[in-house]
């Protein structure tokens, strides 16, 4: 078999129909920058903001230092979410031969809806494709930071007080709603969509006079929002990584700790203002706080069912040093200011 055939075939998929599309394309970038290519051959297929997907041309791409993004060329014929053979099966009932399948595994380096919720691991699983990452049990339960809050709460972990209001009883009475919310958790508070990533439509409220825009906005983006009570906190992340020897515990990573520029660790902050946050790696924390979040964080791994990789994220309160379980991310960001591969680098 030639050097060629031998190599996995990986297709890389990014892009995707979420609010973080721009943000894969920075994370797969530097994905396909740092495969091995002595191990790798990489596929890059594209998904546009419209859910066509498309097959790109590696060798059209310059995958140098200087690519920040994975460009995502559509011109052409569009590709139907398949199995990923691209013969006719001519073969009867014979497996199609190796070199005639598209890509080995894929690898979704996709975030937010539509991409890291379970949705595009079905279609996987409905094509019986292989793929990198948690299967779609714990995608769509860590994407619902609604039900994950919960989930993790039930198992005796600390989490930051919060409700969630739907859009429908939103609809019916807004005013008895911001009336609740002042008196159940005073201000500020923080509004969030309960299924998005990189903190696209989350907003820190300080007065009630705020609270109307704030939730209007949140629901832009979602049918389901979370109202968190604002505490003084620390931000403290932690990579975790399915171990090899199948059975054995989780590899965590040291914590980090992401310290903001910005009023909070914003979609700003983390993508479009360089200078928006400091990284701490590892972070200022004891060794018993540090031994405390590590085991936490294999433990939540294993709670929410994830699989593969995950970025689990904690707030650490400044005045007592309580550590609350904020989210799991089962396709933590890959760009080159981002935590999980800073983390274990």
């Amino acid at each position: 078999m030639s050097q060629v055939n031998s190599k996995i075939k990986v297709a890389v998929l990014y892009g995707g129909r979420s609010g973080e599309h721009e943000v894969s394309l920075q994370s797969a970038a530097s994905v396909v920058k740092y495969l091995d290519s002595n191990k790798f051959e990489v596929v890059p297929i594209g998904i546009d903001k419209e859910g066509q997907w498309h097959l790109n041309d590696l060798k059209q791409m310059t995958c140098d230092a200087s690519l920040k993004a994975l460009p995502l060329t559509t011109k052409g014929s569009a590709l139907l979410p398949s199995p990923g053979d691209v013969a006719k099966q001519a073969h009867g009932s014979e497996p199609l031969p190796r070199e005639y399948k598209l890509f080995d595994v894929v690898f979704p380096v996709m975030h937010g809806t539509f991409c890291e919720d379970g949705t595009l691991q079905g279609l996987l699983e409905l094509a019986d494709a292989p793929y990198v990452g948690s299967a779609v049990l714990a995608s769509a339960i860590a994407m619902d930071k609604d039900i994950a809050k919960r989930l993790i709460a039930a198992a005796g972990i600390k989490i930051v007080p919060f409700s969630t209001i739907k859009i429908g009883a939103w609809n019916n009475n807004p005013a008895e709603f911001t009336q609740w919310i002042g008196q159940e958790f005073g201000f500020p508070v923080f509004v969030k969509p309960a299924n998005t990533g990189s903190s696209v439509g989350v907003q820190k409220v300080k007065r009630a006079e705020e609270l109307f825009a704030a939730i209007t906005e949140a629901f832009l983006y979602d049918t389901k929002i979370l109202i968190e009570k604002a505490l003084t906190v620390r931000e403290i992340e932690l990579s975790v990584l399915e171990n090899s020897n199948y059975g054995k515990p989780a590899l965590v990573s040291v914590a980090g700790e992401v310290i903001p520029k910005h009023e909070f660790y914003s979609y700003e902050a983390k993508y479009l203002d360089a200078n928006g946050a400091q990284l701490v790696i590892p972070a200022s924390i004891s060794a018993e706080k540090m031994q405390e979040a590590q085991t936490l964080a294999a433990q939540i791994f294993d709670l929410l069912e994830c699989e593969g990789m995950a970025r689990i994220d904690f707030f650490m309160e400044k005045e007592t040093g309580e550590l609350y379980f904020n989210e799991a991310n089962t396709i933590p960001g890959f760009t080159n200011i981002s935590m999980y591969p800073k983390l274990w680098e």
